[in-house]
């Protein structure tokens, strides 16, 4: 039986001894690594009860070829408190999915009240909601419902804690939207034309590739069984990979972007020119804070150091997360140049280099990095 953990074991190291830890996001002090049993993964007899004689409950979906979405829900639904110990029963058997306590992906059914996912029947249009408009796969259906407390363990806070409802948006948009859509056929751009090339390294595409081949002479429910196994580690190392960045990484930017966003104001009067006092990943949450804020006017340049060479560096925020164009360049006439020829012509001592396209520039000092910005504002 393969180890369902196999893979999991890795060595979190959050930010747990950091100041920012400390300051930002008590609540992330440490992330511990969600226990997660081997699973069990049977044809329609099954076992009525576990060692300890507590009696074990059973979750259902089809057998025959598999999908990434019955994989990953079927991991995701094991990390809840009432299917914990769980034994998965693969079966198309009306009477057998009846008797089961959870069934998904099979069985036209979409009832939560009795713990029924399916998404195949005639009328289902079930969607994420949060502004979230692709249906739902069986896998959306099960983080839709139990999302928020496999996400508040794996925290080690209560599901009401605002960072719970934070990560279940982000883990949601950055990971399960891609598998509801693909499950359900939608096209990820509105386009007649055929694409350029093909990509099949989607995990969707992967977990796929788990089916049997034709070629393989063993067919067995065993063997098909076997290789459900391996996709259901496949989807749910990835869906918990995905949780914990957000945790450890995506979160604590945030956190430190809002601040730089709320203390602008004492850079520069215009509110134009944001800090960021520790560098981290910035341009994704100054996007969407500056949605949920109603930031106006937008920031236009993000000042920070570079941990390498010291520098301080002038960035000019683009038009959109996937624009190459800003959203106010730096000047024309800087661009392309170093050293003293570009403390020369900005008449800013210290400068470094201004790129070509003007999105980023440099100087050696916060101070001249400042004044750059604040000039480059009213060229």
């Amino acid at each position: 039986m393969l180890a369902l953990t196999r893979g999991f074991n890795l060595n979190w190291k959050l930010f747990s001894n950091s100041n920012l830890s400390k300051t930002l996001i008590p609540s992330l002090i440490t992330l511990p690594l969600m226990a997660a049993t081997p699973p069990s993964v049977s044809s329609p007899t099954y076992s009525t009860g576990s060692p300890n004689h507590v009696p074990r409950k059973h979750v259902g979906t089809h057998n025959g070829t598999f999908h990434c979405d019955e994989a990953l829900g079927c991991f995701m639904i094991r990390l809840t408190s009432k299917y914990s110990n769980a034994e998965i029963v693969r079966s198309r058997d009306p009477q057998v999915l009846e008797g089961l306590d959870a069934v998904l992906d099979v069985g036209g059914v979409y009832d939560p009240s009795r713990d029924r996912y399916d998404h195949h029947q005639k009328g289902f249009g079930e969607v994420f909601g949060h502004g979230f408009s692709t249906k739902l796969s069986s896998a959306g259906l099960v983080y839709k419902h139990f999302g928020k407390e496999i996400i508040a363990k794996e925290l080690q806070v209560d599901e009401g804690h605002p960072d719970v409802h934070r990560l279940f948006l982000a883990v949601y948009k950055s990971f399960m939207e891609a598998i509801d859509a693909i499950d359900n056929g939608i096209n990820q751009y509105d386009t007649d034309q055929p694409p350029k090339y093909v990509n099949n390294t989607n995990l969707s595409s992967r977990v796929g590739k788990f089916n049997l081949d034709w070629t393989d002479p063993d067919q067995s429910p065993k063997k098909e069984n076997e290789a459900f196994e391996r996709a259901m580690a496949l989807a749910g190392s990835e869906f918990l990979d995905n949780v914990r960045f957000h945790a450890k990484s995506w979160l604590p930017a945030r956190s430190i972007v809002m601040e730089c966003l709320a203390t602008r104001f004492d850079v520069d009067p215009s509110g134009e020119i944001m800090v960021l006092k520790t560098f981290c990943p910035w341009k994704l949450h100054l996007f969407e804070l500056e949605g949920e804020l109603k930031i106006d006017p937008l920031v236009k340049y993000v000042l920070y150091q570079d941990d390498r060479s010291k520098q301080w560096r002038v960035q000019a925020v683009a038009k959109s997360p996937d624009s190459f164009e800003s959203r106010k360049p730096l000047p024309a006439q800087w661009r392309g140049l170093r050293d003293d020829d570009l403390s020369r012509e900005s008449q800013i001592p210290g400068g470094v280099f201004v790129h070509m396209s003007g999105f980023i520039g440099g100087n050696q000092s916060f101070e001249g990095a400042l004044a750059m910005a604040g000039a480059a504002l009213k060229l």
